[in-house]
């Protein structure tokens, strides 16, 4: 039995929306439960991809904090394939739900479980949680390499995994938990 090459996994500082850079088939929107696209990661994505995402999003919500959705990838370039509407907070009767170690680490199964079973090899992600969400970027990271590591054990085809941050501040605290949890 051939044993599974393990992914590519790296952390870069940049704009997720940058398929020229990033050249992934998945990118990860940072979404809430109601699935609209508004500022920040969704933001960025909803003007590369247009508003046609945001619509197939949404006639698919609302979702549960923790799950995610698959839409096109609308007018991004290829290699873009898919976004995967990931919600790591949201709202009930107009109450904002923040993100926790537990919703970002649910988000981050369910987009890595929506990509293999679509059979995609690369997937860009973000700073699940962070942000609006409230989340520390070392919760944030310990969830979701928690979550990579957790799918990764259980077998992927995943070729390659992207976590694209915004700070070089967040990038450590990423890396410094790939090594700790990927070793």
């Amino acid at each position: 039995m051939q044993e599974r090459k393990q992914p590519t996994i790296d952390v870069v500082v940049g704009d997720i929306a940058d398929v020229a850079t990033h050249q992934a088939e998945v990118y990860v929107n940072a979404a809430n439960n109601e699935l609209w696209m508004g500022s920040g990661v969704a933001g960025a994505l909803k003007r590369a991809a247009g508003q046609e995402v945001e619509e197939q999003a949404m006639a698919q919500g609302p979702i549960e904090v923790g799950d995610a959705v698959l839409t096109s990838a609308g007018s991004m370039p290829a290699p873009a394939r898919a976004i995967i509407h990931a919600a790591a907070m949201g709202f009930t009767d107009r109450t904002q739900i923040y993100a926790s170690i537990q919703t970002v680490e649910a988000a981050t199964r369910r987009a890595l479980a929506l990509c293999d079973a679509n059979h995609y090899g690369s997937i860009v992600l973000p700073a699940l949680g962070t942000g609006v969400g409230g989340l520390e970027d070392a919760s944030c990271a310990t969830a979701m390499i928690t979550a990579v590591r957790d799918h990764l054990a259980a077998g992927s085809d995943l070729q390659r995994i992207r976590f694209v941050v915004r700070t070089p501040g967040r990038a450590e605290v990423f890396r410094s938990e790939i090594a700790r949890l990927l070793g």
